[in-house]
């Protein structure tokens, strides 16, 4: 299993250093929830403070853009060096024109699912992204209780894949920690972001290492 920190859980004060620290604890990818406070009700930060964190960490930035129209932010998300930025279907952009953007940038594509869309809404687009990521919260905060629910999803996208010979990976991102980690794991997971499990723990390295046991 790999494990994406969010730094949506992290010290913003201190985004760098907090990214050092999660990269030496041993995560795969550092997960950064970019929020318009349009397509969801918060605002994070957007593409310049990703430039400037960037330096910190060689480990991959796995972009998600909770925004109406990524397809107008894209390049800004390539030039501040996300090496993958996923987006929603649930969007106001093109999608295929978001996901043809994104590639012709040399940034991995992924598309995004809130809980009451259903998998079979990225179906049409699945030959020509990398990832999917399956939200299993609400998007908008951290801290919220893991939807086991939305597991089957990931069951549904996968046999798609199957059916049609892609080779993908399925992310999920909310409330994932030590008590719903197995859960995740079991419903085929590859990537999972941790945020509160990671940041909080007294030991991020022992967090991170256990999550990834999986």
């Amino acid at each position: 299993m790999k494990i994406a920190p969010s730094l949506l859980s992290c010290d913003f004060s201190k985004m760098g250093e907090e990214i050092v620290r999660m990269d030496k604890a041993g995560a795969d990818w550092m997960h950064l929830d970019v929020m318009d406070g349009h397509f969801v009700p918060n605002i994070t930060f957007g593409a310049p403070v990703i430039k400037t964190v960037r330096k910190y960490t060689n480990k991959p930035f796995d972009v998600h853009l909770m925004i109406s129209d990524p397809l107008k932010y894209a390049d800004d998300f390539a030039d501040a060096g996300a090496d993958i930025i996923t987006f929603h279907v649930e969007c106001d952009s093109d999608i295929d024109k978001t996901i043809d953007k994104i590639r012709d940038r040399g940034v991995k594509p992924g598309l995004v699912i809130k809980p009451n869309t259903p998998a079979s809404a990225v179906f049409p687009y699945l030959d020509k992204i990398d990832l999917v990521l399956v939200m299993t919260v609400e998007p908008g905060f951290g801290g919220q209780s893991f939807m086991a629910d939305m597991l089957p999803k990931v069951k549904e996208i996968k046999d798609e894949c199957k059916r049609r010979g892609i080779d993908m990976l399925i992310e999920a991102d909310g409330g994932i920690g030590e008590a719903t980690i197995e859960q995740a794991a079991n419903a085929g997971i590859d990537v999972c972001v941790a945020g509160t499990a990671v940041f909080k723990a007294d030991n991020a390295a022992d967090a991170i290492a256990k999550l990834q046991s999986y």
